[in-house]
């Protein structure tokens, strides 16, 4: 049987969630997100395999039209989806380019080297903002219709149950973005102060009441003060 966990979150917004040890042995959770979009088409932060039950979702969603690599660390399935969906656009942050060992891939953007006002053709429906000051590279996505706040390594939210919830592995792991262990974490792959002064103060700004996050559970309410608590120190 198979442990991906797949559900609607909100309309036209679907999560595929699988268990994921980061070392080996912090159970955090992995998660790939797919928006259907009005102006047709599928928009995928591509986080996690391709399983054939992935995909068979996805393709009842319509033509994937974009994939995103979040940040510079979740790129390993960035070349399997592109090989199922090879007209879609690939979108990832510069660091991405340099850590793939397959040099023949292209991207149709790259954060941290486009510049700074490119548009990708998403960004009708989907915002998204780059933390050149994150030690990750990380971008925030907001699916503005649904007030969803998208990301991978910005916000935890742990115990990871729903992506362990087929699995008969324990998750003691407890890592809220109120708790001071997740403040200290933030300040710490802070490489740039201001810029993620500047970038954690933007997405504040944004009109979210829900999180989903790559590791964790997803925040149905209140996401946008569950952002600012774990930014608090970054916030005026």
């Amino acid at each position: 049987m198979s442990d991906m966990v797949i559900r609607e979150v909100t309309k036209g917004v679907w999560t595929f969630s699988c268990p994921f040890a980061r070392f080996g042995i912090m159970p955090i959770g992995g998660r790939t997100t797919a928006i259907q979009m009005k102006a047709g088409g599928v928009w995928v932060l591509a986080s996690t395999p391709l399983t054939d039950e992935t995909k068979s979702t996805i393709d009842a969603l319509g033509k994937v039209k974009f994939i995103v690599g979040p940040d510079a660390v979740h790129y390993l399935f960035l070349p399997q989806f592109k090989k199922a969906y090879p007209d879609a656009k690939l979108i990832a942050v510069a660091d991405v380019a340099n850590k793939l060992s397959d040099k023949s891939l292209r991207f149709d953007g790259l954060w941290g080297q486009d510049p700074a006002d490119t548009k990708y053709g998403f960004e009708d429906e989907i915002k998204h903002c780059y933390f050149s000051g994150h030690s990750n590279k990380d971008v925030a996505f907001l699916h503005t219709a649904s007030k969803t706040l998208i990301q991978a390594d910005l916000l935890f939210n742990l115990p990871a149950r729903e992506q362990y919830s087929k699995s008969s592995l324990s998750i003691p792991f407890n890592f809220s973005p109120s708790s001071w262990l997740h403040q200290k974490l933030v300040s710490f792959i802070a490489l740039d102060k201001g810029a993620m002064k500047r970038d954690a103060t933007t997405v504040a700004s944004w009109d979210f009441n829900r999180i989903i996050p790559c590791h964790g559970d997803v925040i149905e309410t209140d996401g946008n003060k569950a952002w600012r608590e774990a930014y608090k120190h970054f916030i005026d």
